[in-house]
């Protein structure tokens, strides 16, 4: 079993249980030939593609998860069947004790959910009518609602804009206004599929700072998705990474890095212009006498590659730095792309 954030609770509390869930989706394909027209129409190719399979995950109550892997890996379908947009082909689900689909409509009730690319507020209309209109539809008691909007108003900003129309919005006070719509019903457990794409520093740090202090004192249950690792690591304790449908890592962000992060920069200065050859490293950048390398320290020691450096040349100086979070990340979904183009072919 993997780390978990302070803030979770005992083993057989649990929040999210999925067990061996699969789901597959069914896409037309279609010639671009006018001659093949009307084969479009009556007998479309069909190709399957596998977004999830045998996938095992447990959540407990008040803990932060931050899933994340490559595009098209299976992330937001795993937050769709989360949310009971979707159901699965097969496995066994269950998030808060219920069935997302056979109990949905208890279900939703006690569930927040934020699509970074999607809005549930009213386009032409003020944010505050969104926000009434699911009072009204959720039938949330009016106290309880001015309660929390009072407290979403004030830790997300949303008095400078409650009244104008969302289509007025900036991508920042949208996604914000999202975030405490989704929360106006206090919701024990959050699904956040890209929160905060495409919105600046501030309204980022803003809502990351919001999303901590929610699950810290109210304990509520976050699963978060985004490709920006530093801002997942913020964050959470614990992190699942899926590739091509499947867990291939969930545990801490330290165990990550000793797992995957070998590999280091090695920076060299010297006399000469020319670049020495390292045979153990590989060569990225070269200008004026500043050499830049990659290489897998678990497989060579610095030692090494300085001998070989000053056996041509003339070293000045030296520094030798770990990749960033980010280029960790990047290195293990390149080598997930190479694995399966070889498993391709």
């Amino acid at each position: 079993m993997s780390a978990l954030d302070r803030s979770a609770t005992s083993t057989s509390d649990i929040a999210v249980e999925l067990r061996g869930i699969s789901k597959s989706f069914r896409q037309k394909q279609r010639s671009e030939k006018l001659r093949d027209a009307f084969r479009n129409l009556l007998r479309p190719r069909i190709r399957l593609v596998q977004a999830l399979h045998q996938v095992d995950l447990t959540i407990r109550r008040g803990e932060i998860v931050a899933y994340a892997g490559p595009n098209g890996a299976g992330k937001s379908t795993t937050v769709k069947l989360l949310s009971g947009i979707l159901a699965p082909d097969r496995g066994h689900m269950r998030v808060l004790d219920l069935d997302p689909i056979a109990d949905r409509r208890r279900y939703v009730g006690r569930i927040g959910v934020v699509f970074g690319q999607r809005t549930e507020l009213w386009w032409d209309h003020p944010v505050a009518a969104s926000f009434e209109w699911k009072r009204v539809v959720w039938d949330v008691d009016r106290a309880r609602y001015e309660r929390m909007l009072g407290t979403v108003k004030e830790l997300l900003g949303l008095d400078d804009f409650f009244q104008s129309l969302t289509r007025e919005l900036s991508l920042g006070q949208r996604m914000r206004a999202d975030l405490g719509l989704a929360l106006i019903h206090e919701p024990e457990i959050l699904f956040l599929d890209e929160p905060t794409i495409g919105v600046d520093v501030l309204a980022k740090r803003n809502i990351l700072g919001f999303i901590k202090d929610l699950n810290r004192e109210r304990q509520v249950t976050v699963m978060l998705t985004s490709h920006d690792m530093d801002e997942l690591e913020q964050l959470a304790g614990r992190i699942v990474l899926i590739d091509r449908g499947q867990i291939a890592f969930d545990g801490d962000f330290d165990a990550l890095r000793r797992q995957f992060s070998n590999r280091r920069r090695l920076l060299l200065q010297t006399r000469e212009s020319t670049p020495p050859p390292l045979r153990d490293a590989e060569l990225l950048h070269s200008e004026s006498g500043c050499h830049e390398y990659l290489f897998d320290a678990a497989r060579t020691e610095i030692a090494t590659l300085l001998s070989q450096a000053t056996a041509t040349s003339r070293v000045l100086d030296v520094e030798t730095h770990r990749l960033s979070f980010d280029e960790v990340v990047a290195d293990i979904y390149a080598h997930w792309q190479a694995r399966g183009e070889e498993e391709v072919s």
